[in-house]
């Protein structure tokens, strides 16, 4: 994919979006979370996750991939998930080990393709770090949707369980990323 110059390009505006959903989002979780502020923090939240999928949508089909975007697109994810965690662990709805396990993975991973990259390694992202973004995009939002709106049991608990398939996914695709980086640190 050929890289492009212009960095104001549509998919890293979608990506600066993310940024700013993700500090909507702490915002609203500091208030008391009753079911129309927890409904809209989920809505807040579900529309930074599915971000994700659309900026790097539109940067494929309109080969609208650039330095810049390459940058700040895992940032911005880091950034979301960060949130989530954080502002859930004062709500009791997660550990706060469990947001230091996933936290901790993320900064590791994101200074090994620090070293790598200087090394001239690219670092793609991995299916499997894929399905972990994805399991904690899932878990978190379970986590954030209020209780009572729909008539579905455990919720939260259901969400909880989501959240330590990503932590199991999240250590894997790390010690994946380290195993196929060695030869960087050798």
């Amino acid at each position: 994919m050929k890289e492009r110059s212009n960095p104001l390009n549509l998919p890293n505006l979608i990506t600066g979006f993310r940024f700013i959903l993700a500090g909507f989002l702490a915002l609203l979780l500091t208030f008391e979370q009753t079911q129309s502020m927890a409904l809209f923090a989920w809505l807040m939240f579900s529309i930074a996750a599915c971000s994700d999928w659309v900026d790097g949508y539109f940067a494929r089909r309109y080969d609208s991939v650039t330095t810049l975007g390459k940058l700040i697109d895992p940032l911005a994810d880091k950034i979301l998930v960060t949130t989530a965690l954080i502002m859930l662990i004062p709500l009791g709805r997660i550990p706060a080990w469990v947001a230091l396990v996933i936290l901790a993975r993320e900064i590791l991973i994101t200074g090994l393709r620090g070293v790598a990259s200087a090394e001239g390694v690219v670092v793609a992202a991995s299916g499997l770090g894929k399905i972990k973004s994805i399991a904690q995009y899932i878990g978190l939002g379970t986590l954030i949707f209020p209780l009572g709106v729909l008539p579905v049991p455990y919720l939260h608990e259901i969400g909880l369980v989501i959240v330590y398939i990503a932590l199991a996914l999240t250590v894997w695709s790390g010690a994946d990323y380290f195993y196929k980086l060695r030869r960087v640190f050798l």
